[in-house]
């Protein structure tokens, strides 16, 4: 049993091959946090992207306003806004809306943008994107904290920006910045002493290359009178369970191969080396995704808890390797039987069972000598009542 609690959740870019309808895989993405609701699932994160053919929402407000209406639990956050592709003004107070309209349910993830051909869309040159972030986000931070802004940059100009609405959630939503490969995610998230979102992958490299990461935010959150806390960090994985390890395969020799040509041919960079003969085992082999059962997927988060120290939230890839039947009976095989590992729900209930099993022989002792007494009680209580009966004749 892991002392850690580890919160569940999702990264919902959302993954859909190009040869399925698209108005279908959007519904089917809202089943899905209905599903995750039902099996008590923490959180969803929804990504942003506008080309490419795979990643199918483009405004993840807008997924979140309407997927906020379906379950009643689930907490839904932005993963991620592209914050140059937007004016923060206008970002911020959407957001802020979004917080009024989901109950506090809402969440802030912010990046620079992961796809350079959405940048290159609207003219904006990728070696820029990640000082626009910077310049974004300090200016969004200022507005939800109530301030009154004039800010100019050479992208966009506030004068006397005041958001109308405080956020509903007090002092604001909750905030979190994408952190991959560059230390950019993980120094602003530090500065701001917000969360920090690890994607990317969790094999053991880049678990290094995370763990490095988390290791600047901590320093840097001190250094601007922030205190680190590991409960705000959510690290991306790869998962896929069944009953048996052979089904496990199976079952994502669906999808794995329109999944690794999408990363090939048109994401930043390939998650499976093009020349690699059969992606599923060489996603297990490299340890980059659990394919197999439960105690598999415990054996793996241990490994990954082991090297990094320790983190708040488990998000997974919905990836879309297996079919909709089957993808559904894996985040139940989570829930049921990996989450409790992690969330301390099921000590009581075996610290109980092995009280009374322990003290079996003890307790059926002396509930058989109750009932033979009640027994002999019952007979002493006829027995004397028969003389009486017979002297009244």
């Amino acid at each position: 049993m892991s002392e850690q609690y580890l919160r569940s959740g999702i990264f919902l870019a959302p993954f859909h091959n190009h040869d399925e309808n698209p108005t279908l895989s959007i519904e089917r993405d809202l089943e899905l946090l209905e599903h995750l609701d039902r099996l008590n699932y923490h959180e969803a994160w929804i990504g942003e992207h506008h080309s490419g053919g795979f990643e199918l929402i483009a405004c993840p407000e807008m997924f979140i306003a309407a997927a906020a209406q379906r379950p009643r639990h689930i907490r839904l956050g932005t993963g991620v806004v592209s914050l140059p592709y937007h004016n923060p003004f206008m970002l911020a107070d959407r957001m802020v809306q979004l917080d009024h309209m989901t109950r506090g349910r809402a969440m802030f993830g912010v990046g620079p943008g992961a796809l350079v051909h959405d940048a290159l869309k609207i003219s904006i040159d990728p070696g820029d994107q990640r000082r626009m972030m910077n310049e974004s986000f300090d200016v969004i931070v200022r507005l939800l904290r109530g301030e009154i802004v004039t800010h100019k940059t050479d992208w966009f100009n506030l004068t006397e920006a005041q958001l109308q609405l405080r956020p509903y959630t007090r002092p604001t939503m909750e905030l979190a910045v994408a952190s991959a490969r560059s230390p950019s995610g993980s120094l602003l998230a530090g500065k701001y002493g917000v969360g920090m979102l690890s994607i990317g992958g969790t094999a053991p490299a880049q678990m290094e290359r995370h763990t490095a990461n988390w290791g600047l935010y901590e320093e840097t959150a001190r250094a601007n009178g922030h205190i680190p806390d590991r409960k705000n960090w959510r690290v991306v994985g790869f998962f896929h369970l069944a009953e048996t390890r052979e089904r496990a395969r199976e079952n994502v020799r669906f999808g794995v191969q329109a999944f690794a040509n999408y990363f090939r041919d048109v994401a930043t960079f390939p998650i499976i080396p093009p020349d690699v003969g059969d992606p599923v085992e060489w996603l297990i082999e490299t340890g980059t995704a659990c394919i197999g059962t439960p105690d598999d997927a415990i054996a793996y988060i241990d490994r990954l808890i082991a090297g990094s120290g320790g983190f708040g939230v488990l998000c997974e890839l919905a990836q879309n390797w297996a079919d909709w039947e089957a993808t559904k009976r894996h985040y139940e095989l989570m829930a049921r039987f990996v989450h409790p590992h992690y969330q301390q729900s099921r000590d009581l209930l075996r610290a109980s069972y092995d009280y009374a099993t322990s003290h079996h022989v003890d307790f059926t002792g002396k509930a058989s000598a109750a009932i033979e007494k009640e027994i002999a009680r019952h007979a002493a209580a006829r027995g004397a009542a028969a003389p009486r009966r017979d002297a009244a004749e």
